[in-house]
């Protein structure tokens, strides 16, 4: 029995979820959003609680029991509260902006770095050296997020670059005359 599966998703008020075969989808503050969940399992609503059951016992069904029902709580959650990742900037001149659509860095390179903001992303500069990501999906955060990320990687021997504002970046020893 998948541990993790067997634990029901509650809805929270203000969240609507309508199931349809193997489509769920759930509605609120946060926007829309819907899933397909695989033939190995179903889902079903009981008590105000989405429940989320394997056909069969086997490995296979048994873990996609677990994934399935951690998509369902991330899609509830996602609409009820939303995501938010933060980002921090380390380096002299390094800083970023929101312009529009389109969040501009500068990251020590002959030109500033142009990064379109996807449709459903908030992106929030309130430094110049953090930004802030939020959105109802949270692997599109976490995708948006790393591709920033991957723009300038914070490198060992002084920490300059981007990381996460949980990351701690491992300091390496420079050169020794």
């Amino acid at each position: 029995m998948s541990r993790v599966g067997r634990a029901p998703v509650s809805i929270p008020q203000g969240v609507t979820v309508a199931i349809s075969g193997q489509n769920v989808t759930a509605k609120g503050k946060g926007g829309q959003l819907s899933l397909t969940l695989d033939d190995e399992v179903s889902a079903e609503i009981k008590d105000n609680q989405v429940v989320v059951k394997p056909h069969e016992t086997d490995k296979r069904s048994r873990m996609i029991w677990g994934l399935s029902r951690n998509l369902l709580k991330n899609l509830v959650k996602g609409v009820a509260e939303g995501f938010k990742v933060n980002l921090e900037i380390n380096g002299v001149g390094y800083r970023a902006a929101v312009q529009g659509k389109n969040l501009s860095l500068q990251l020590g390179f002959s030109h500033d770095v142009i990064f379109p903001i996807p449709d459903g992303i908030t992106i929030k500069c309130d430094k110049p050296t953090s930004i802030a990501i939020s959105g109802a999906d949270r692997h599109l955060v976490g995708q948006v997020a790393a591709n920033i990320r991957a723009l300038r990687k914070p490198e060992p021997y002084k920490g300059k670059g981007i990381k996460y504002e949980t990351e701690t970046v491992r300091r390496k020893e420079g050169k020794k005359k």
